[in-house]
């Protein structure tokens, strides 16, 4: 992956490119005025990282670029600092404190809502695959700003490892975390997801597998989550409790291992 600058870029916006770079092992590439697409052209079809002042973006030849936000997570947010209940939380039953493992993150919407349900003493770990995503979501948690001061200091308090979730759930002890959780790309789409449509070209499309749940049953205390499609089959094959939200396409599988 090539991490780069807008065409005017300031001192401070080369030196994040430069770390970023330097943190994900990818390279850093001067922009120079050069073109993405010429720019993509020289570095046989790389992935391109763009910092800029107050966003970021990520390029691929013959995509439209995707752009960091926080999303729903970021209306999510809001009701939670009302004090208005969230259904993933609940069905997780996260706690102020708590440990959570994000196996799936994404653009990690579902990671900042569980850090904000964690709260300042708690820990969220977003694993992503893809070194492209992973990036895009390690420097837009660390530079996203907004007016709410309690979702800024959330979205800083989340870990960010580009890494595979078998593996690192492999490599973690019994009873390590409070909640392990998956949302894995859905093999067939929702109709109308505009906002996950883009990730599909970058994300892991693979199914989530019986050995990656029996691990997280291990590390996890409390309880492990899936997400899923409503009536896709995945929670019989896997051995989740169906969590029934009436007419919702989306719903929540979970494994209680504190009972």
């Amino acid at each position: 992956m090539i991490i780069t600058t807008g065409d005017q870029s300031s001192p401070k916006t080369e030196k994040r490119a430069i770390s970023l770079a330097a943190e994900t092992g990818s390279v850093y590439v001067r922009r120079n005025s050069t073109s993405l697409a010429k720019m993509s052209e020289n570095h046989k079809g790389e992935d391109i990282l763009i910092i800029l002042k107050e966003e970021v973006r990520l390029y691929r030849e013959g995509y439209e670029p995707m752009v960091f936000h926080p999303s729903m997570a970021f209306v999510r947010a809001k009701r939670l600092l009302k004090g208005e209940p969230d259904s993933m939380l609940e069905v997780a039953r996260v706690a102020p404190g708590d440990t959570i493992i994000d196996c799936t993150a994404g653009l990690g919407a579902d990671s900042m809502v569980f850090s904000l349900g964690a709260g300042p003493e708690g820990k969220v770990l977003a694993l992503e695959a893809s070194l492209s995503l992973s990036a895009l979501l390690r420097e837009g948690l660390s530079s996203y700003e907004c007016r709410i001061k309690e979702f800024n200091e959330a979205l800083r308090r989340i870990e960010v490892r580009c890494a595979d979730h078998l593996e690192v759930l492999r490599g973690l002890p019994d009873k390590s975390a409070d909640v392990v959780y998956f949302d894995p790309m859905f093999r067939i789409p929702l109709l109308g997801s505009a906002s996950i449509s883009p990730l599909r070209k970058f994300a892991n499309n693979n199914s989530l597998s019986p050995e990656a749940v029996a691990e997280a049953c291990r590390v996890a205390r409390k309880t492990v989550v899936l997400k899923e499609k409503n009536g896709s089959g995945e929670f019989e094959r896997l051995g989740f409790t169906n969590v029934e939200r009436a007419q919702s396409k989306i719903v929540y599988g979970v494994i209680s291992l504190d009972y």
